[in-house]
């Protein structure tokens, strides 16, 4: 079984409940602090204080980021600094590279980029 790095774009279609992301449901969340911090942005926009709150403490588990996954991030910003990346996207996107699993977004960017899974 395939396993997926769950980027922020990934968690937010699976909490507005997006069918296109309903399959993704069996699988483990993998996913970043940095990512959990960016959902829980989006929920308190959405819905407020108590529905950010809910997301925080419904992720609970987060994987911890090497020092070596951030050198690669940064220079993968640099390098693609054509595309519109963000540190937290490029944190997720090597973390997910290094570990055998496949990146799962809708974000446009990643479209077509290797050991991405873009799903709209």
């Amino acid at each position: 079984m395939v396993n997926y790095f769950f980027d922020s774009y990934a968690l937010v279609e699976l909490l507005d409940k997006n069918p296109a992301y309903k399959k993704f449901e069996q699988y483990p969340l993998v996913t970043t602090v940095m990512n959990k911090i960016e959902v829980a942005s989006w929920g308190l926009a959405k819905c407020g204080e108590e529905f950010s709150d809910i997301i925080v403490n419904s992720i609970q588990h987060v994987v911890g980021i090497s020092d070596d996954v951030i050198k690669e991030a940064v220079r993968m910003r640099k390098r693609e600094n054509k595309r519109n990346l963000s540190y937290v996207d490029c944190v997720g996107y090597c973390f997910a590279r290094n570990n055998g699993l496949l990146f799962l977004t809708g974000d446009k960017e990643f479209k077509n980029m290797p050991g991405v899974k873009f799903v709209k």
